[in-house]
């Protein structure tokens, strides 16, 4: 076993402490430590976006960053959004009814990326989240169904 250090992160609220290799990757604590597998793993280089969670309310690739980076700090996963789980934040259902999802491997990180751009950007024109989109992506949708989930969400999160 490698180097290890003690680390205390809160994810979606809940403190978690545990002692972890230095160079284990903050999506595999996030899926295989947190047990929380809504984050998935695509290219494990932080190009597709699907790692993608927010580290004190930024987006952040959890494929390109450590554990111990993490050590202090907030995350939000997928799995946070909801606010119970009869009652999906607008963003999901926004990608539920406008049909933005396929097969669902890259909607944790779209979602996750897009949090904070409609929240800085209430109003965003079709260009504006064809923009943000493009740090993510889809294999299977052809994306005009998530541009039109988006500004489906964010009339719906700033009406």
């Amino acid at each position: 076993m490698g180097k290890t250090k003690e680390i205390s992160i809160t994810i979606n609220g809940e403190v978690h402490h545990s002692e972890v290799e230095a160079r284990l990757l903050l999506a595999d604590y996030i899926r295989h430590e947190a047990d929380l597998t809504g984050t998935h793993v695509g290219c494990e280089h932080g190009v597709c976006g699907a790692c993608t969670v927010l580290l004190d309310g930024q987006p952040v690739r959890a494929c390109l960053m450590f554990a111990v980076q993490a050590d202090g700090h907030r995350i939000m996963t997928v799995e946070g959004l909801a606010e119970s789980p009869d009652k999906m934040h607008p963003l999901q259902n926004a990608f539920w009814e406008a049909h933005g999802l396929q097969c669902g491997f890259c909607t944790p990180g779209f979602l996750m990326s897009l949090i904070p751009f409609l929240d800085e950007n209430p109003h965003p024109s079709e260009e504006e989240i064809r923009e943000a989109l493009s740090g993510n992506l889809c294999r299977c949708t052809g994306y005009q169904n998530i541009v039109d989930a988006v500004a489906m969400a964010a009339k719906a999160m700033h009406a």
